[in-house]
Parts: C-alpha cells; structure tokens; sequence
C-alpha cells in the first residue's frame, strides 16, 4: 500500500504550515484593514450550486461525490467539492440577503478542489484567498481591491509584480472588429488566454488548428501588441470601426479604473493587456490578474460578475472578487527565498535540556517560567548525552539551548548556548528568561 497521498494533494509538515500561517497572516491583515469581513462557507456543496457557473472546462474539472447507500452503484451524483469560493458566496448572498450590508465586502481563505492535471504550482486541492464585494457597481470596488492585493504582496516582499487588466465588453468588441464569427467567440478566448503560456506562436497555432482565418489571427495578435504601447487603450479603440454601447461603457469603465488605481498601492502596477479572457464564464466586465517574471501562469486574478448571483435571486446584484493562489505565492516566495527569519526557524526559541532522570522536574520548572516569559519552550524529554541533546535542537532549528547541570543548579545559573555561532553565556536563572526573549526579539528582526 503506498503511503503518498492522492495525485495532486500534500500532506502538510510543520515548516509548510509556519510558511502558510505565515503568508495568510499578511493576506488576514491586509483585508481587515480594508474594511473586509471573514466568512467560511462548507467544503461540500450541492451539485446544481456549481454546474454551469464555470464554462464547459470548468465543469469538467468539478470534483463530484457520488450519491450515497443504494443510489452508489449508479454512478449518479448530487454533491461536489467546491471548484471555488465565489459561487459558494453567491449562495449565501442569496440565503442571508435580507441580514447582510447594503455592501457586503468579505474575504474567505479556505481549500478548493479541482480534477486538474498537476504541474509546478498547480495542485487539485489548494488554498484560494478572496476578496469581494456585493452590491455596487462603482469602479471604485475594482480599485480597493486591486490595491488590496498590491499591497498584499508587497508587504510579502514582491517588488516586481504587474496586474494585467482586461473588460470582457473590451474583449467582445475586439472579437467582432477582427471579423471572429459570433460562434467561435468562447473558444478563441480560451486560446487567447494562454498567451502567457505558449506565447503568440503558439496561439497562433491553436487558433489555425481551430478553423480560424489568417487575417483574423493576424488582425487579433497585431492589436494583442497594442498592450505595450504607451497609449495602448486609447489606441486601441481607435482600431475600431464598429462600437456599441456596451463596448463605449467598457473602455471607459476600464479607463476610470487605470486613472483611479493611480492613488492607491496598485499604481504604476496595472497593465492592459487585450489577450487577458480569464476562463470563467460568470466574468461580465473588468478581469485582471497577477504575474510575476519567472513563473507561467498567474498569482491571483478576478473580476466583475455582475450575473452570477442572479443564477439564484433571479435579479442582477453587482459583484466583484479578486483571488489570491497561495501555493503559487508559496512556490515563488520558497524559490526566491523571500520568507523571513523567523518564519523558516523551528517552532520553539529555546530547548531546555534534561541532566538526568532525576532533574526532570527542575527542567519542568524552567520551562515553565521560560514560557511564562513569553518564549516557546521544547523540553528534551529523556537523560540522553549532552551532546545528543544539542544535535536535536540544531535538527529541529533551535536557536538556543538552556543548560542546567550540577554546577548550574548550585550556582543558581543557566548556560545558554546560541546553537547558530556556538556561543555560550551563563545567566542568574531569574533572568534567563528576559534575556533569551531580548535575544529571540533581536533575532526576529
């Protein structure tokens, strides 16, 4: 029997734990101080919540739980994990609506499941970070949130991040004007969304290998150009010869929230890029989504799904969400070793080490008033060699080793051993634990 866990899962070991802990920490903080509230939602949801809210892929990729006792050989089923956080809350926006906010903001850090195919960063089960907001139509709402995130990974440690933005109504009105037919909309914007994937060769390729004209893969991928110019929205309206209402609303919704961005932790960090369709077929105005130079794929991204709560109102209520891929954030911070000191140390700041059976309760009762100082404090828990000891606590990452021997408990004294330079120091043992807090703060910063 093996003993790796499914295809696509992890098992979590302490260090993967303090790393998350640690970047949902940030994540918790940042929100809050934006005004945003927490909710949970159950890992389980019922299967006609989730089908038909992501495309033809999406639903393919929906873990589906077969139905119970006598109903199981069927193959038949009713209940699924949930693909994401965002229809789950469009749910409960429609269950409690009559007790929330007239704008409801919250934000929900919780697994999500998906059949996916595993690669580097990618994983069936994984942590999503969200952050939305119901109610209000307001470009405003896109802005707090693109500053939200910004400032999220910057206080992480990422300097060198862009937000590729997009408009859905942007995106419909460059399909109609390179003469894509009504018909291939949807699978054109599944190709063009793998631009930062397989580059503009490769879509290319896709698009010819799906029926689609040489001039209207060339128009397409010209104007996919525009997003490095200076000027590139203007310019790219230009391009157009046929614009209706929806298209005029889009650039200029798309306008207002570059120009806004500018005030906030988002500015100088947006970038339009027209190939952006983001797969999901709920998106109904704004997209964007987070890159960094040295990873395919994408941080994080969202955007404005005006309809999708009203799959279960049966009216429209204005929505928007930005999510957070922490595995991803993970993977870049681990490789780039972004993560700081304190978080990549072994759980405790000091190990108290045990002479002999017979002063286990005074290790007990150092611990003791070294926790009470405020430190996390490991006992060794048998009378091994002194030497042993210290190898366990540079194993687990121990910054320090307290030491009470014969000569110690005579004097009244600990030794304190720093187990990363070697040195040791002997303190009154009534003030062993302000100075190894002193030192573990120093440490830390």
């Amino acid at each position: 029997m093996t003993t790796q866990p499914a295809r696509g899962m992890r098992d979590f070991l302490p260090d993967d734990l303090r790393r998350r802990d640690y970047v949902v920490g940030v994540v918790r903080d940042v929100d809050e101080r934006y005004g945003f509230d927490p909710l949970e939602t159950p890992a389980v949801e019922n299967l006609d919540t989730l089908l038909g809210k992501y495309g033809e892929e999406g639903n393919k990729l929906i873990f589906k739980i077969l139905k119970r006792g006598e109903h199981e050989a069927s193959g038949q089923a009713d209940l699924a994990l949930r693909y994401d956080l965002t229809v789950p809350l469009a749910r409960v926006i429609a269950e409690y609506q009559a007790t929330l906010p007239k704008f409801f903001k919250r934000y929900q850090i919780q697994p999500v499941w998906r059949a996916d195919r595993p690669a580097r960063g990618r994983f069936r089960e994984f942590y999503q970070c969200d952050i939305d907001t119901i109610g209000s139509a307001s470009p405003v709402v896109e802005v707090e949130q693109l500053s939200a995130v910004s400032e999220i990974l910057k206080e992480l440690g990422f300097q060198d991040f862009i937000i590729r933005v997009n408009h859905r109504q942007v995106l419909s009105t460059l399909l109609t004007n390179a003469f894509v037919p009504p018909e291939q909309h949807s699978l054109v914007l599944v190709v063009l969304d793998k631009m930062d994937k397989i580059g503009p060769d490769g879509v290319a390729k896709e698009l010819a290998d799906e029926g689609v004209p040489e001039d209207v893969r060339n128009r397409l991928l010209s104007w996919i150009g525009a997003a490095f110019r200076p000027d590139w929205l203007n310019w790219l309206k230009r391009q157009f010869t046929i614009m209706d209402g929806p298209g005029e609303a889009g650039f200029e919704n798309l306008r207002e929230i570059v120009e806004l961005s500018a005030q906030t932790a988002a500015a100088d960090k947006l970038r339009f890029d027209p190939s952006l369709a983001r797969g999901l077929a709920y998106y109904t105005g704004a997209i964007m989504e987070i890159n960094v130079p040295d990873m395919a794929g994408s941080l994080g991204g969202g955007g404005r799904y005006d309809n999708l709560i009203g799959t279960f109102l049966g009216r429209e209520v204005p929505a928007c969400g930005f999510s957070l891929g922490l595995e991803r954030i993970l993977v870049v911070m681990s490789e780039r070793k972004m993560l700081p000191e304190s978080v990549v140390r072994g759980a405790s700041d000091v190990m108290v080490t045990l002479w002999n059976s017979e002063t286990r309760g005074d290790s007990l009762a150092l611990a003791t008033s070294l926790r009470a100082a405020g430190l996390r404090v490991d006992v060794y828990p048998e009378p091994d060699k002194i030497g042993k000891q210290f190898k366990y606590a540079s194993g687990r990452k121990v910054p320090f080793v307290a030491v009470v021997g014969d000569d110690e408990r005579k004097n009244g004294t600990v030794t304190i051993k720093d187990m990363r330079t070697g040195e040791q120091v002997t303190q009154p043992r009534a003030e062993a634990g302000q100075y190894l807090k002193q030192r573990a703060m120093s440490n830390e910063q």
